[in-house]
């Protein structure tokens, strides 16, 4: 695929989520390469070892020792990660922080004041680098909807929603006022990251229901409890613009006075009937031309896969300065900052207006 050396990482933690990393290093070994995981215990190494084939430490300054990688994931649970994060800045290593990077907004103003100007920490915040989000965030700013004015999200939840509303609308670290509301319903949940769960009785799941007000527009936050494994609730996006809309992969704008049009952002995906390209996403074009290219063609990995693998080999190749910043710790802070005003809103029953923290400064 490419020459470039691999972009070397360990990894703080061996949980579920963690083996994500893992995996994908496996999958792409020319580009992506694990120096070591941190485990608790010598058992929990062991089987680290034993299933991935990566050496195992119990600290991490024993992984920095054995062999330094260009950068560190602490993959832990959320009141552990930001004294992890500190640790590793400590050592003078850089750091792709799970989300959120704290828990709660005592945590991230803490994180920030021990961190933040140490330029050392980016967040995993990965839906940006999804396929269909990059072709979409692609024409928004080129300008094919005009000016963005709303956008609506009915995906994945809090932050990484924040995350998606706050770029395509361009929002930045603006105020934030924000009303939430949660409705019970019941539907069936017959899947989970475990797996089928083998019975289909409905029910009661919460749906919640979010504005989130900018001065440069507005954003519309649907999640329902499992959404990003239930089969049965879809995700949606809709942007709407100045000159038109972007809704899923439909777009619809004004070419003159007189004449509105409608595209459609097209998916190459080869293994399909008698293609025998093997199983892949090739391109996603709009109108003829390409706006994504899948650069990992070969690994067959789903668009959620892509997302990571994109943000990991971009971290290892901001570490080389060889490209800008991924995610920002300021960014990572500020999308949680609105999330924790949704579930405050969903406590309280009133607004909330986020005011501007440190890290917006």
């Amino acid at each position: 695929m490419t020459a470039r050396p691999a972009g070397r990482f360990g990894v703080v933690g061996s949980g579920w989520r963690s083996e994500f990393f893992l995996r994908l290093a496996r999958r792409l070994p020319e580009r992506l390469s694990v120096s070591g995981v941190v485990t608790r215990t010598a058992e929990r190494g062991a089987e680290v070892e034993a299933r991935w084939g990566v050496p195992t430490f119990r600290t991490v300054e024993d992984m920095l020792a054995a062999e330094r990688p260009e950068f560190v994931i602490p993959s832990v649970p959320w009141p552990v990660t930001p004294e992890v994060t500190k640790e590793l800045v400590g050592f003078g290593v850089p750091v792709l922080a799970e989300t959120p990077p704290a828990a709660d907004l005592d945590g991230l103003r803490d994180l920030w004041s021990a961190v933040g100007s140490s330029g050392l920490v980016q967040v995993a915040e990965q839906y940006l680098h999804m396929p269909g989000h990059v072709a979409r965030l692609a024409l928004v700013r080129e300008g094919v909807i005009g000016q963005v004015t709303s956008v609506q999200i009915s995906s994945t939840h809090l932050y990484h929603a924040v995350s998606m509303i706050r770029h395509m609308l361009g929002a930045g670290y603006e105020d934030a006022t924000v009303h939430a509301r949660s409705f019970t319903a019941p539907l069936v949940d017959p899947l989970s990251k475990d797996g089928w769960v083998g019975e289909a009785t409905p029910k009661d799941v919460a749906t919640t229901i979010a504005t989130v007000e900018f001065s440069s527009g507005m954003g519309l936050y649907d999640f329902t409890d499992n959404q990003w494994w239930n089969p049965l609730r879809t995700r949606r996006i809709v942007i709407r613009g100045s000159l038109g809309e972007l809704v899923d992969d439909r777009v619809v704008r004004l070419a003159d006075p007189r004449t509105p049009v409608e595209s459609h952002l097209i998916r190459r995906q080869t293994g399909i009937d008698l293609n025998l390209e093997g199983f892949d996403l090739d391109h996603i074009s709009f109108d003829g031309r390409v706006i994504y290219r899948n650069e990992y063609q070969g690994a067959r990995f789903s668009e959620d896969d892509l997302a990571v693998v994109s943000l990991l080999c971009h971290m290892a190749d901001w570490c080389r300065g060889e490209a800008p910043e991924p995610y920002p710790l300021a960014e990572g802070c500020q999308d949680h900052l609105i999330s924790l005003a949704i579930g405050e809103s969903l406590r309280t029953g009133a607004g909330v207006t986020t005011a501007q923290e440190a890290w917006a400064r």
